[in-house]
This record gives C-alpha cells, sequence and structure tokens, in this order.
C-alpha cells in the first residue's frame, strides 16, 4: 500500500534529484565555458609568442646589435675624453706648482728684502739670533702650507670640474 505522504517523498525527492542533477548540469557549463574562454586565452598566447618567434625577435635582435654598437662607441669615446682631461689635469696641476713655486720664491725674496731694508749690519746679526727671525720663518713656513691648501683646494675644484663637465659630454652622447 502507497499512501499519499510516500508519493510525496517520493515525488520530493526525485524533484531534488533532478534539481541536483540540473545543478550539476549548470555547473558543467560553466566550466566549460571557462575552460573554452582559458583556451582561447592560451591560444592567442601562443599565437603572439609565435608572431614574436617570426618576427619580432628578429627586429629586437638588430636594435640589441645597434644599441651594443653604440655603447661601444659611447665607451670608446668616453675613454678617449677622460684620457684628454687626465692630461689636460695634470698639465693643470703642473703649471699651479710652478706658480705656486715662483710665487713662494717671490715671497721670499720680499721677505728678506724687507727684513734687511729696514735693518743695519748690527741688528741684521742680532735678528739672525734672535727668536723673533724663527718666528717669522715659521709664519712664512705656515703661509706656504696654506698656500698648498689652497692649491690643494683649486686642483680639487678643477677635478669636480672636469667631472662634471665629462658627465654632461656623456649626457649628450646619450641623447
Amino acid at each position: 500500500v502507497v499512501t499519499r505522504d510516500n508519493v510525496e517523498e517520493s515525488l520530493k525527492a526525485l524533484f531534488q534529484f533532478v534539481k541536483d542533477k540540473e545543478q550539476l548540469l549548470q555547473d558543467l557549463r560553466s566550466q566549460i565555458e571557462e575552460t573554452k574562454k582559458k583556451n582561447s586565452e592560451k591560444q592567442r598566447e601562443r599565437d603572439y609568442w609565435l608572431e614574436y618567434k617570426n618576427v619580432g625577435s628578429k627586429i629586437h635582435a638588430e636594435k640589441i646589435s645597434s644599441l651594443e654598437k653604440d655603447i661601444a662607441e659611447v665607451k670608446y669615446g668616453l675613454e678617449r675624453t677622460e684620457e684628454h682631461y687626465r692630461e689636460a689635469l695634470n698639465v693643470v696641476k703642473e703649471e699651479n706648482q710652478k706658480q705656486f713655486d715662483r710665487h713662494m720664491k717671490v715671497l721670499s725674496e720680499e721677505a728678506l728684502k724687507n727684513a734687511v731694508r729696514y735693518l743695519d749690519k748690527n741688528c741684521r746679526r742680532e735678528i739672525e739670533e734672535n727668536e723673533w727671525l724663527k718666528e717669522e720663518v715659521k709664519i712664512y713656513r705656515k703661509q706656504k702650507s696654506d698656500l698648498k691648501a689652497s692649491v690643494q683646494l683649486l686642483e680639487e675644484e678643477n677635478t669636480t670640474l672636469v667631472a662634471k663637465l665629462i658627465d654632461i659630454k656623456l649626457q649628450h652622447l646619450g641623447v
């Protein structure tokens, strides 16, 4: 004997079963669509890379080769420029040293003349033996070291300016 409740339960179970199957079918359809999208995306990517392999890679290889040649030329120009400025810096250093030596020689002679001009023979002898003259020598030596420091600062400034000039030339070469 089958009762109405049994039939309703059986129909509910059948309805739930059909509903579950429909949901499963819908899930499978959405997965198929998603897989198709992924497949078409991968196919486009594959086509792109095949095109790059056949055409684009050759163009890029030529560009890379051209850029490598440009880099080599810039390096060569930089080395030549660097050597030129190194030589120019050495010439400037030598000239500065010569001027410094001349200036120190002139200062020493003037100091000696000034000291001798105002003194008689007796005083000269006293001064030679006096501590004051030794202090003057110390002062002149200090001036000499100060001048050397000034020359050093000028040389460093020249070096900085030369480096800036090289950087500017590099930027112009890069352009």
